[in-house]
């Protein structure tokens, strides 16, 4: 696939690794996989949160870095449109855990 990402050397280093999410936006939306099994039950909605709010400080610490964005502006507007497609869904979720 010739949009595929790296992947960061210390995934690659570390033996205990393990992929959580890929996402794609294909055929007008969002395609994606998920390890739901990443974590033990109790603590998986934690676990996801902690991983959707680093990659979202992820995001904006990149912008800054390639695109001279100011961070905590880029992540008060990421913030700002999660809450809100929580809230009001811009898509409906559709397909199947596969």
């Amino acid at each position: 696939m010739p949009a595929e990402l790296k992947i960061p050397p210390a995934a690659l280093s570390d033996k205990k690794a393990c992929e959580l999410v890929r996402a794609w936006a294909a055929n007008g939306g969002l395609q994606c996989s998920l390890n739901v099994n990443a974590w033990p039950e109790d603590m998986a909605t934690t676990g996801w949160g902690i991983l959707l709010s680093d990659i979202a400080r992820h995001v904006a610490d990149a912008m800054q870095q390639t695109k001279n964005l100011d961070e905590a502006g880029t992540l008060s507007r990421i913030r700002s449109v999660f809450n809100s497609e929580l809230d009001k869904p811009t898509a409906d979720v559709a397909g199947k855990f596969v």
